[in-house]
């Protein structure tokens, strides 16, 4: 009597060689414990060319199949066979199915009523509904009693964020390691690039800001950016937008003046008096429209029509009465705003906004992270925003390198 077995036959296609998404197929079943035969490889012989892999898995029991092909197909894969998605309503409000499909961040597609349909809005870490014709990613809090979810790994394809085959491509991917060695020049300058060909394209820059770019004292260089229609929207916390206002009314930011005067006894008061003087006038747009606010990041974005969202921790004073205090509408209000045509996302030292920020991004969206702490932009990416360019430096360095690179390329017409 033979110990029966479990297998199923999976292909993987693209550039999958020197994007690594072969090797990293193969480790995942390796880890998994699961036995695996290279049935065909057939490599790409140009470098725009495509190779092409068949892989047979193998495993003892039907459960480690499903999740070894289950985490095969998160990377790239897809099954040999075509085979419907399989759906379940949600039992109650707010809770999905037990065997839910976990999204990735990555272009997903459901096979459904015998075609393959685009899962829209894509997001890590979501379910997916299905309505009609329609699939699109969700947040389990979100779903409606009843509601059809996506469950297990059958009749889902998920195509691979794969190199760009070009040294300067125009929105292609980089990918990078994570190194203060590194020189940031050309970084720099891929990172203004993306952004130009952003704004000429008619799509949206989103700017994702901490109060280290008050403090360091380059909220200037920011408001430039601004000024210059740069930034579209901006994401940020109470923190920020109370020390840039801080410093519109008492040229200090956490009490501390940035011109190297001497510190002011009750300076720690003032961005406690900040806020209350913008809670007395209700908004940050009342007090740039009453005359009250005049200068710094938060006037020029109410001044240039930058839409932003201000989101709350429990760390907050105050807050501004343009915070969002309840974390979940904030996170509505962030997706809303990405959804709405977001296509690069630069991050400016902030290593909770940043990672909260990027596990909202769509892999497509083309991702500058700048940190002086390089551990900032390896969480980042080992979140699952494989798609970012991180850049070690000084958040001042960066933005005045930044500007002088959009410069240049404004000078020569791209």
């Amino acid at each position: 009597m033979t110990d029966q077995r479990f297998s199923q036959v999976i292909e993987v296609r693209g550039h999958i060689i020197d994007s690594m998404i072969l090797p990293k197929i193969l480790d995942e079943l390796m880890d998994l414990g699961v036995e695996f035969t290279i049935e065909k490889v057939e490599v790409g012989r140009q470098k725009r060319d495509p190779s092409y892999a068949r892989i047979e898995i193998v495993a003892a029991t039907l459960n480690d199949l499903e999740r070894a092909v289950g985490e095969a197909c998160r990377l790239g894969a897809v099954t040999l066979e075509v085979e419907e998605a399989t759906v379940q309503p949600a039992p109650v409000e707010g809770v999905a199915p037990e065997d839910f499909y976990s999204t990735t961040n990555l272009e997903t597609w459901i096979r459904w009523q015998g075609r393959w349909i685009p899962v829209e809005f894509a997001e890590m870490d979501c379910a997916v509904a299905i309505e009609g014709d329609r699939a699109y990613c969700i947040p389990i809090g979100d779903l409606a009693r009843g509601q059809n979810v996506v469950v297990g790994h059958r009749g889902i394809r998920v195509v691979p964020l794969e190199r760009s085959r070009s040294p300067l491509p125009q929105f292609g991917f980089m990918g990078s390691a994570v190194s203060s060695e590194r020189p940031n020049t050309r970084s720099v300058r891929e990172a203004a690039s993306w952004m130009r060909q952003c704004r000429k394209a008619g799509l949206k820059n989103l700017l994702v800001a901490g109060p280290a770019v008050i403090h360091t004292g380059s909220r200037e260089y920011l408001c430039q950016l601004i000024e210059r229609g740069y930034v579209d929207v901006l994401f940020a916390g109470n923190a920020l937008a109370t020390h840039d206002i801080e410093y519109s009314f008492f040229r200090t930011s956490l009490g501390v003046p940035l011109d190297g005067g001497k510190a002011v006894e009750t300076g720690h008061e003032h961005h406690l008096r900040a806020i209350n003087r913008i809670r007395s006038l209700g908004s940050i747009r009342a007090a740039v429209d009453n005359g009250v606010l005049t200068s710094g990041v938060m006037y020029s974005c109410v001044k240039h029509d930058v839409d932003y969202v201000l989101a709350g921790s429990i760390r907050d004073d105050g807050p501004l009465p343009d915070v969002i205090t309840d974390v979940i509408v904030a996170q509505k209000a962030m997706r809303e705003r990405i959804r709405g045509g977001v296509q690069v996302a630069l991050m400016l030292s902030t290593m909770l906004h940043s990672i909260a920020v990027g596990n909202m991004l769509p892999a497509t969206v083309y991702t500058v992270c700048v940190d002086i702490n390089p551990s900032t932009l390896t969480k980042l990416v080992d979140r699952g925003s494989f798609q970012t360019l991180g850049i070690v430096m000084d958040v001042g360095g960066f933005l005045r390198d930044l500007l002088s690179e959009l410069d240049v390329l404004e000078v020569e017409g791209q």
